[in-house]
């Protein structure tokens, strides 16, 4: 990773560490209930989830898992992920400070990998799944969960800019075609695909982002452009003084077969 995007993503999610907790679409219940379930956790699994943030998707799989761990870069995020699991008073978790590129866990270390929202922020997204496959057991599972930007390059293009714009730590979100390529290109079995929507009204979104000053407005106009444009190729919605976006998220889940070698 480079050095000064390494540095954007401190400085955002240091800052974001509070607010990013607590945001409704981060905290959703039932989207983390779909990510335990297509995962197919049972007790006999040692879950890895990276770059975890405050812990949410940790905390959804340690009752059900025999153990659940959680590595992230940034302390402030890992300080809100122990208040979490204390909260919930789960026992078998534990929390390491880490870079998703170079997990510090032998070969085959877990039983189940899982990273949500973090490939976006990677500038070598393939670089952090092939860490994830190895540190996997053979017949484990890996599982990436992220929104995706669109397949037509030119709304990608825009969806990418606002994204950036509102969070400058943001590199690039895959289309879903090119998610799926990741998989493809350790040879990893094709992943099984769970897709859902995650709506949000344009305030609340902004709420937890720490865009670069003056960029607020600009942002506001952008999507508010693209309820009659489709410009970013997602849905928004107008409403009075509101403005109603649904970003597009998908659960990817592969089996790691003995054939795939993650070198």
């Amino acid at each position: 990773m480079g050095a000064m995007h390494q540095d954007l993503i401190l400085d955002q999610f240091t800052r974001q560490a509070s607010p990013f907790s607590a945001a409704a679409m981060i905290t959703d219940e039932a989207a983390l209930g779909m990510i335990v379930e297509a995962a197919q956790a049972t007790s006999n699994d040692m879950i890895l989830d990276v770059a975890c943030g405050p812990g949410l998707v940790v905390c959804a799989f340690a009752p059900h898992v025999r153990t659940a761990t959680g590595i992230d870069v940034t302390l402030a995020m890992l300080d809100q992920a122990r208040q979490l699991a204390g909260k919930r008073r789960v026992a078998n978790v534990a929390w390491h400070q880490g870079d998703a590129y170079s997990l510090p866990y032998s070969d085959g270390s877990f039983t189940v990998v899982v990273t949500r929202y973090s490939l976006h922020h990677l500038l070598d997204p393939l670089s952090a799944l092939r860490e994830m496959a190895r540190v996997c057991v053979s017949d484990g599972r890996i599982v990436v969960v992220d929104a995706y930007a669109p397949e037509d390059p030119v709304q990608a293009y825009a969806y990418n800019r606002v994204e950036r714009l509102r969070d400058p730590s943001h590199a690039r979100a895959l289309s879903l075609t090119e998610l799926k390529g990741l998989f493809g290109r350790l040879g990893l079995p094709e992943p099984q695909i769970t897709l859902y929507e995650l709506p949000i009204e344009v305030k609340d979104l902004l709420a937890r982002a720490f865009p670069n000053p003056g960029d607020h407005a600009k942002i506001i106009d952008k999507f508010k452009e693209s309820a009659n444009s489709d410009r970013l190729g997602i849905p928004v919605r107008l409403d009075g003084d509101e403005v109603h976006v649904t970003y597009r998220a998908a659960i990817l889940v592969s089996q790691r077969t003995q054939a795939a070698v993650a070198t």
